[in-house]
């Protein structure tokens, strides 16, 4: 058997077909474990999963964010354009504001209001109910956008460039698989299959990027990474793809990402990610057994800490790795090149990281490592449709239909979780005709993610903001956003030439830069909801009290982290401070 093959041999599948069933006994055997410790259970523990210890939460939250566009489209950027997009990744910080800021802040609200289950359960709360139900709508066709639709074509092209399955099938099965596991498992078996994964993927993916920094560098890794980056460097004429901010107008990617501005909207899209979307949200809501606030904060602040630590790794583990097959397919002598478009000579980037798993790897590692990538995707996809079913069920069907059976509220959320997926499968010939897969996601997140930011950020700082201008801030922001969409789907981003006076007077629309849209978007939303407050009723006493906190909660929060919190946490800032300043 050739150990140094290319590709996978049979001691790869026979690992992938056992890996798999281990896998799915682990899992299993947990869920099992859990019901019976459950005295009867509900469609919040299916839901959620509850209790779970600090490094697990941290697991979860960083299996939730890894989806198969950092396996392909992380990898496809990093090869084609550097470190660009690094800033959307490079936000281990950012979480750090849901653990320190949020995590308190929805722990008071379950403790005045009850439970909150949901991002919308806030809205309805501190706005109106119509304002909660406008958010539970925007988060799902957000999901239907940028989650389901992405996750399955992505995660076609890794399964077909990885194990040679053709495109729909490896999609659709995909989806078949991760809904199986979704059915039985429920939030509990996404927390498992995450601490199951979490390590295989990281060492996999490091293991990628050692070895192919020693293949390019002669067998040294030291010269791997000096020859990485001095060709990369000298890429898009010149200006190089190693920084990560573009200044120069003359540099090809400033139309792109130009200047300071890609770090703002970097950081309004993260956000609302980090802060505000059920999806990640959902992995610390749910972290209760009746303990005193105290522990419960403790327990999801640290478990938010280790989430920011493990998001510093999906640059090393998928982008960097995408920048070396670059170098590694302009050298003669290491034998790798890229895979073409079809009917084209054009490289296809977004096979970056799956040839990389083929080139690099020996025999059998191979097998290990696609273990865990099948694990991060089916994990990633499983946690959407979690969250689907959280929505529609608690923020939708409960208040219509009360006093049903527990057992009849999983179904409907199931229901509605297919109804997503095929709205985000029809959706994906349309995404599949705008752009790059990485830009098209960071651009429909870029149109929602503003309102969001607004609602959000002004809810919770400030006490003059009125019910009505949080209602119409989200559905002007969410209206102006989806105007934006159906212009970009015409002029494919902006790039077509549109004749006609209409075209041309609204250019400023159409046209303007994604990035910069975004910023003046949440600017004209701010402004909208200032405007509004001054003309409709002001916030009641309950909803003011809602989000103030008493000395006694201050109290509890500051006895719920101690020095050693605060240490960790400025280590994850200056981890990120660390890499801006060595790819500025």
């Amino acid at each position: 058997m050739d150990w140094y093959s290319q590709q996978f041999v049979w001691l790869d599948w026979a690992i992938i077909v056992i890996g798999s069933a281990l896998v799915a006994w682990a899992v299993y055997r947990t869920v099992q474990k859990d019901k019976r410790m459950q005295r009867e259970a509900d469609s919040e523990d299916y839901l959620f999963g509850k209790g779970e210890p600090w490094y697990i939460i941290g697991a979860a939250i960083f299996a939730a964010n890894i989806g198969s566009e950092h396996l392909v489209g992380l990898a496809g950027t990093g090869a084609k354009d550097g470190v660009g997009m690094a800033h959307w990744e490079m936000q281990g910080w950012m979480i750090l504001i849901l653990g320190w800021l949020f995590v308190p802040f929805y722990q008071l609200l379950n403790n005045k209001l009850g439970k909150i289950i949901t991002m919308p359960d806030f809205l309805k709360f501190r706005y109106t109910k119509a304002t909660g139900s406008w958010l539970s709508i925007i988060t799902l066709v957000a999901y239907v956008l940028t989650k389901v639709s992405v996750t399955a074509f992505t995660g076609g092209i890794f399964f077909e460039y990885l194990l040679g399955i053709p495109f729909w099938w490896g999609a659709i099965g995909l989806i078949g698989i991760t809904a199986i596991f979704t059915v039985f498992g429920g939030m509990k078996g996404v927390m498992t299959l995450s601490a199951i994964q979490t390590p295989i993927l990281i060492i996999g993916s490091f293991l990628v990027l050692f070895l192919g920094l020693a293949a390019l560098g002669g067998g040294n890794i030291g010269t791997g990474w000096t020859n990485m980056m001095d060709f990369c460097g000298q890429l898009h004429d010149g200006y190089g793809t190693t920084h990560m901010f573009h200044w120069d107008e003359g540099d090809p990617m400033y139309k792109e990402y130009p200047g300071f501005v890609v770090f703002i909207g970097a950081s309004i899209i993260g956000f609302w990610y980090w802060c505000t979307d059920q999806h990640i949200v959902q992995r610390v809501l749910g972290q209760t057994k009746g303990e005193p606030n105290m522990e419960v904060m403790k327990r999801a602040r640290r478990g938010t800490i280790a989430a920011g630590y493990f998001k510093l790794l999906p640059v090393f583990m998928f982008l960097i790795p995408g920048m070396i097959a670059a170098a590694l397919a302009e050298d003669p002598n290491s034998g790798f090149a890229f895979s073409l478009k079809a009917g084209t000579t054009d490289p296809d980037f977004d096979a970056a990281f799956a040839q990389m798993v083929k080139f690099i790897l020996p025999a059998g590692v191979k097998g290990i490592v696609t273990i865990g990538f099948i694990c991060a995707l089916v994990a990633s996809l499983a946690a959407f449709f979690n969250s689907c079913a959280t929505l529609f069920t608690e923020d939708f069907y409960k208040p219509m239909k009360k006093g049903m059976s527990e057992a009849h509220y999983v179904l409907v959320g199931r229901i509605a979780t297919v109804v997503v997926v095929l709205l985000g499968l029809a959706w994906m010939p349309v995404m599949m005709s705008m752009d790059t897969l990485y830009s098209y996601l960071q651009n429909i997140q870029s149109l929602l993610a503003p309102a969001m930011v607004a609602v959000f950020a002004l809810g919770i700082f400030s006490k003059k903001i009125t019910p009505l201008a949080g209602q119409w801030g989200l559905i002007g922001g969410f209206l102006v956003g989806m105007l934006r969409l159906i212009t970009n789907v015409i002029t494919k981003n902006g790039n077509a030439v549109m004749d006609g006076a209409f075209w041309e007077s609204t250019a400023w629309f159409w046209q303007t830069n994604w990035l910069v849209f975004e910023v003046w978007l949440l600017v004209f939303i701010i402004l909208l909801m200032v405007v509004v407050s001054f003309f409709t009723p002001a916030p009641s006493q309950t909803q003011i009290d809602a989000i103030t906190f008493t000395a006694e909660y201050k109290k509890e929060i500051r006895e719920s982290w101690n020095k050693w919190d605060i240490i960790a946490a400025l280590g994850v800032i200056a981890c990120c401070a660390a890499f801006y300043w060595y790819f500025w």
